[in-house]
């Protein structure tokens, strides 16, 4: 069976999902990203590998952050950028995703951002754009959100070149996050030979454990001797019923503070996706700390999203001549 997000020459054709790209992709995306570092420490923060192009980011979910550094990302790549917050134009009158697409097209757009709060939704508009247009999913549903989970797995690795002796441990609410797959997806296909989720029960996805991960369900246990510290946001806005106690209460559980931190190795390093919840997943004085890498994170965001626009539209090499 063909591969949605290749083409024939198995090259990247969409972004969808970290699971079924081969890990010669995802190598080549973080190296390729590698090279887009220097551009933010240049006087002129532009590169032309996408000059001409027109960029439409499709947000039908908010993200400010999300929304606000592929549009960066683009910029610095040369091409035109088209924001779009479809949820309060053309969806609110009754047109279609596909209509919103269509109209889009005929304007000569040439790649999609796509957010969505349902599942698939990217992959369904890939389905249904030419050859010549490229999408890119920037979070949908649970499902996935592979740019964060590639940004993630990149900060990793510029504090931990040694993907191959890392233990990561993935903190909090893992049955709503779908920067967890996408990371656990990522983490796994790279080689890190030991992943952990540590969570309470309620907020574990059923059979998580097919997922080649390790299940802990208590903070002191789980964060042993880890070199890695994914926190996660308690995503409050999908959650059915009290899955709970309180947020006090998960903060004493399952919160990072600096004395759980001390349970991890003296060199760990601590990442969030944002946006943080302070004083519920994190202290404060961890993520101002100094093992925190989480304002890294957002600037390695920048080039990882020019790395995959750039792959997208044929620009993997020639990196960041001028």
């Amino acid at each position: 069976m063909n591969n949605p997000q290749l083409d024939q020459d198995g090259r990247l054709r969409h972004l969808l999902s970290i699971e079924g790209l081969p890990k010669k992709i995802l190598n080549q995306i973080l190296d390729t990203a590698e090279s887009f570092v220097g551009v933010a420490e240049r006087e002129v923060k532009k590169v032309p590998l996408l000059r001409g192009k027109t960029v439409c980011n499709l947000f039908f979910e908010n993200s400010t952050r999300t929304r606000t550094t592929f549009e960066i990302a683009a910029k610095r790549l040369s091409a035109d950028v088209i924001s779009l917050n479809v949820n309060s134009s053309s969806q609110s009158k009754g047109e279609t995703i596909l209509d919103t697409v269509d109209n889009l097209i005929a304007m000569h757009a040439d790649m999609f951002v796509v957010r969505h709060s349902q599942s698939g939704a990217a992959h369904f508009i890939a389905k249904h754009v030419p050859p010549h247009i490229h999408v890119i999913n920037a979070g949908d549903g649970r499902h996935s959100h592979p740019t964060q989970g590639l940004l993630d797995v990149f900060t990793i690795r510029k504090y931990k070149p040694d993907l191959h002796n890392l233990r990561v441990a993935i903190v909090g609410d893992i049955l709503h996050s779908r920067v967890a797959r996408s990371e656990i997806h990522a983490l796994t296909s790279l080689g890190v030979p030991e992943v952990r989720v540590i969570a309470p029960k309620t907020l574990l996805p059923a059979q998580v454990e097919k997922l080649g991960v390790h299940v802990y369900h208590d903070m002191k246990a789980g964060l042993k001797d880890v070199d890695v510290v994914m926190m996660l946001r308690l995503q409050n806005e999908r959650m059915s019923g009290a899955m709970l106690p309180s947020a006090q209460e998960y903060f004493k559980t399952y919160g990072l503070t600096q004395e759980k931190l001390r349970l991890a190795k003296p060199d760990a390093i601590v990442l969030h996706p944002g946006p943080m919840n302070r004083g519920v997943e994190i202290d404060s004085s961890v993520a101002d700390g100094a093992q925190s890498v989480i304002l890294p994170q957002v600037t390695y965001g920048i080039a990882v999203r020019m790395a995959v626009m750039a792959m997208l539209a044929g620009g993997q090499s020639g990196g960041t001549q001028s």
